[in-house]
């Protein structure tokens, strides 16, 4: 198999960051990293070039993790709610993806790469699950999201209310009924 050393341009986690030099299949290079600008061949004058642009990319590199936990930061207090349709035993007609969490994180002003939610698979049951989106190579952000079932009650405090009520209406029936037995035995 046919191996090529590429300098990589952007962060990709499965090969390495910004700057190093890799080995990767010839055609993994000619067919994705190339064209989409994530790397560029190992040249000497490319490694150069590198070298000499090498501080001003530990500045960017830089100024993206502090606009990463900026943005952690204004996000820490977030959480996700999604109602879907589920069975009698909690499990979803479907299931909550990280393009359905990237969508609500749009929603809500944030505009996060679905492929920057790590999700191993996608959520199937109705609870409380924490799901880290990735803001930068060094700063996640753990994310509660909630799946609940639809005409599940949100809260156990919000359907204990409704039950003196329930208690009312029966004291009511049985007034009616008193009132209905009394006048037959008049």
């Amino acid at each position: 198999m046919a191996n090529t050393t590429v300098l990589l341009r952007e962060d990709i986690e499965t090969l390495g960051g910004r700057g190093e030099i890799v080995k990767v299949r010839a055609g993994y290079a000619r067919n994705f990293l190339l064209p989409q600008g994530l790397a560029s061949l190992a040249t000497k004058g490319n490694i150069k070039q590198i070298e000499l642009e090498r501080a001003a990319l530990l500045k960017k590199a830089a100024q993206e993790r502090a606009t990463a936990e900026l943005q952690a930061d204004q996000m820490s207090g977030l959480s996700l709610e999604f109602i879907r349709k589920a069975g009698e035993t909690g499990t979803l007609f479907g299931s909550v993806t990280s393009m359905d969490i990237a969508d609500a994180l749009a929603a809500k002003g944030y505009e996060i790469d679905r492929r920057r939610v790590n999700l191993r698979d996608a959520i199937k049951e109705t609870g409380d699950y924490t799901v880290g989106v990735k803001l930068h190579r060094e700063v996640v952000l753990n994310v509660p999201v909630i799946v609940r079932g639809e005409g599940e009650p949100e809260e156990v405090a919000v359907a204990a209310p409704a039950a003196p009520a329930a208690e009312a209406s029966t004291g009511a029936v049985e007034e009616v009924v008193e009132e209905a037995s009394d006048e037959t035995e008049d």
